[in-house]
């Protein structure tokens, strides 16, 4: 059978396969620890949850607007005017998605034309690159490492936009480092994209999830520039709704409209339930408290994976100021045999495999981000987990000749 060639450059999501590999051995009965899935590990509050079920129970599981329940709209409107100061959007200006990774690709494949180029900031999150890609546009991978904070220099920024440039990406705090990008690096996305034909797409799907300093993105720093701007986020991270698949974008109207048109076509109104829970999500008093509970373990579990990494020789870790991920440097360990093999490592996935094959637990390898010699760690996990993994992590280390 003959297939599009459009999906020829893209490859499966490698955190998705990790986790699947990783729930396999789990049910064979094998003791693997899972570092790999991006997700909260933590219930959806309950009061969500009632706000479900008292939406099934009244019969609201009929097709909704395909942008969303006005009173959704109005919410995540009224939710970014509280984080901004008073930003404004109108709700036709807001679209709801089936989770913040629909949204992101509606958008791309509504902005993109054939050969339109997108600056990304790696590592970056494995879907941006490939969702570009299916839509005809070209990624232009911008590098950064540990030792800069992955934070870009202006000269690498403005090298990167040319006459091709539809778009820039801005994901802070990111996925996979947890680094957020400093205001010098946001007030130079501005410069480069004001006043021309460039869309700053900022993910803000980690944005209550900071644990040093403050969450901060362009708009905060230049409110000129709204009318170039696609703002999304969603309900899974915050508030630990990953399988409700809820998302949004708020952005200029022509977008948001343009990207409602294909979701028009595809996949018409998220779930009618998911809607009512994330309206819950967003309005009901005492949920904001949960997300502090939830944010505050989430810190004391970066600290603690933080110090157990380091501790291990041949590992350097870099210290995320938002989300939940460790990304630590395991280059060093590369050059290194494991036991009975003839050569060393190499790279980070024949890294990730044995650590996986041999030691039983799943990370996810540093090139999956475009960022080889690393590998990503999720602390949405018990301490307990934690302390097991960073143990079975500094036995392979300690393996190596």
């Amino acid at each position: 059978m003959k297939l599009a060639k459009r999906l020829e450059a893209v490859k499966p999501s490698p955190t998705l396969a990790i986790t699947a590999k990783a729930k396999e051995l789990k049910a064979k009965g094998v003791d693997v620890v899972g570092f790999g899935a991006g997700e909260p590990d933590f219930d959806t509050p309950s009061m969500i949850k009632d706000a479900a079920k008292k939406a099934i129970d009244a019969g609201f599981t009929k097709y909704t607007p395909t942008n969303g329940i006005p009173e959704l709209r109005d919410a995540i409107a009224a939710q970014i005017a509280k984080d901004h100061d008073g930003l404004a959007y109108k709700p036709t200006e807001v679209l709801v998605s089936c989770g913040g990774k629909h949204a992101l690709y509606n958008l791309f494949q509504a902005l993109l034309n054939e050969g339109d180029e997108v600056v990304i900031f790696t590592p970056y999150w494995v879907s941006y690159a490939d969702m570009v890609r299916v839509a005809g546009g070209v990624p232009v991978l911008v590098e950064t490492t540990m030792d800069t904070g992955f934070d870009p220099t202006p000269e690498q920024i403005r090298k990167a936009v040319g006459p091709r440039t539809r778009a820039i990406v801005v994901n802070s705090p990111s996925n996979p480092t947890g680094a957020m990008l400093s205001r010098r690096t946001l007030e130079t996305v501005i410069e480069v994209a004001k006043g021309k034909d460039i869309l700053i797409v900022t993910d803000d799907i980690y944005d209550k999830l900071v644990y040093k300093g403050r969450f901060e993105n362009v708009l905060d720093i230049d409110r000129s520039i709204q009318g170039q701007v696609a703002l999304v986020s969603g309900a899974s991270k915050t508030f630990s709704m990953t399988g409700w698949r809820v998302g949004w974008t708020a952005g200029p109207q022509a977008l948001v409209s343009a990207m409602q048109k294909l979701q028009d076509n595809s996949t018409s109104n998220c779930t009618s339930i998911a809607q009512k829970a994330a309206l819950a999500a967003l309005t009901l008093p005492g949920v904001d408290e949960e997300v502090e509970k939830m944010r505050r373990t989430f810190d004391d579990r970066r600290r603690h994976i933080v110090g157990r990494l380091n501790a291990i020789p041949g590992i350097r870790c870099f210290d995320p100021s938002g989300a939940f991920y460790a990304f630590p440097y395991v280059g060093d360990l590369l050059k290194r045999k494991a036991p009975g093999q003839g050569e060393p490592l190499g790279t980070d996935d024949r890294f990730i495999a044995h650590l996986l094959d041999v030691h039983r637990v799943a990370a996810v390898p540093g090139s999956a981000f475009g960022a080889p010699g690393y590998m990503r760690l999720s602390f949405a996990t018990s301490m307990e987990q934690i302390d097991k993994g960073c143990d079975r992590i500094a036995e392979m280390a300690k393996s190596l000749a």
